[in-house]
């Protein structure tokens, strides 16, 4: 091979290690959100974000909070009896009629899927007597959660000065969300038909967030818009065990933004198991047995979300109470959790792999003379 072939083939494989190095590496997306922020769901990590901490106007993806309420303090099979004053509330509408009566439930689903303002106050005032109460409830639930940024005066996010956010602590609200299995069950739904009293058919609900259909593992979970706050949406999204959640506020492109973050995302993480099922992890005594050990399994696949890069931050801790006699195979034993640098966000039960009888009365005897003796020797001889 010439001169000319050589130095050919050797920018050749330069130009392939550098073009392997590039498509290996998805681009960070360009969004026209004047604020946004995507994280893994279950660690809380931070993948994207861009003004996340300034202060905006949420308008309706406030409604995660008041769902979150609601679910906490409320009972899904109440009642409600919808007042005057929550059937004139301004904007989106469940078109409810004063002294109509609905499953809390029901008013829950009108409120996540067509951001019913209607049925929020319905709600509040239902839990709490009135809008200021439950905006205190909703406050003092984001103050648990560590939504420091965040100021609720309503339900619904209609606009006031006083009610503001973050990109951070929403994408922190859901996060929250995202842990409650009706909270996922309500965001995540397409479609919900349910009575509407005077009328001779249901209401027909579809959800005005299309990412549900529209993008690969859509599971939720806010659409929110006013002239104030711009257009403004939460989404989540989960494949393989990853869930991630973006946000983005005051976009121009809401929908083409939150593709471009979560397909971001997905290209940065990917599942790890930190525990298989069945993994042997721990042998503990057992007291008052036949046999004095036993040893303890994972009852589950443990499985996180993680770059390649990140796998020895996460850590485990085991928790097990002390084991007598009997214990059957498969009793669970006590517990463990994975950290993420320091925080635990995940985790299954510890079982026995094994029987261990208990002692009979004259065994039990028995051992014990033979500790007594044991301390006696060791002690005194």
């Amino acid at each position: 091979m010439n001169k000319f072939g050589k130095g050919l083939v050797g920018a050749s494989c330069i130009w392939l290690m550098l073009t392997g190095f590039v498509s290996a590496q998805e681009p960070i997306p360009a969004v026209t959100a004047k604020s946004a922020i995507l994280i893994e769901a279950q660690t809380g990590k931070v993948l994207f974000e861009n003004n996340a901490y300034e202060k905006r106007a949420p308008a309706s993806t406030t409604k995660m909070m008041t769902l979150l309420v609601a679910l906490e303090k409320g009972n899904l099979d109440d009642i409600v009896t919808v007042s005057d004053n929550a059937s004139h509330t301004e904007g989106s509408t469940l078109w409810l009629s004063a002294g109509e009566q609905m499953k809390m439930l029901d008013l829950l689903y009108g409120i996540m899927l067509v951001s019913g303002n209607d049925a929020t106050v319905a709600v509040a005032e239902h839990l709490a007597g009135s809008v200021p109460e439950f905006a205190a409830m909703m406050n003092g639930k984001a103050a648990a959660l560590g939504a420091k940024n965040t100021h609720f005066t309503n339900p619904n996010g209609l606009p006031d000065d006083n009610h503001y956010s973050t990109a951070a602590d929403l994408a922190l609200i859901a996060a929250a969300g995202y842990k409650n299995p009706i909270f996922v069950s309500i965001v995540s739904t397409i479609n919900k038909r349910m009575p509407w009293p005077g009328k001779d058919h249901e209401r027909d609900l579809y959800n005005e967030n299309k990412l549900l259909w529209q993008y690969e593992g859509g599971n939720g979970v806010k659409t929110g818009y006013t002239d104030a706050a711009g257009r403004c949406l939460v989404s989540g999204a989960k494949r393989n065990g990853v869930q991630l959640i973006a946000v983005v506020l005051d976009s121009d492109f809401m929908w083409t933004d939150s593709m471009k973050l979560l397909d971001y995302g997905f290209s940065q993480v990917s599942p790890y198991t930190v525990v298989r099922q069945g993994d042997v992890l721990k042998t503990v005594r057992v007291g008052d047995g036949k046999t004095d050990k036993v040893t303890l399994a994972s009852a589950d696949d443990v499985v996180v979300a993680a770059s390649p890069d990140e796998h020895d931050k996460f850590t485990t801790v085991m928790e097990v109470a002390k084991v007598k006699a009997p214990v059957y195979p498969g009793q669970k034993l006590g517990r463990i959790k994975v950290l993420y640098e320091g925080k635990e966000v995940a985790g299954t039960n510890l079982v026995a792999t094994g029987e261990v009888q208990r002692k009979s009365f004259f065994g039990m005897l028995w051992g014990g003379l033979w500790n007594a003796l044991t301390f006696v020797v060791r002690n005194f001889a």
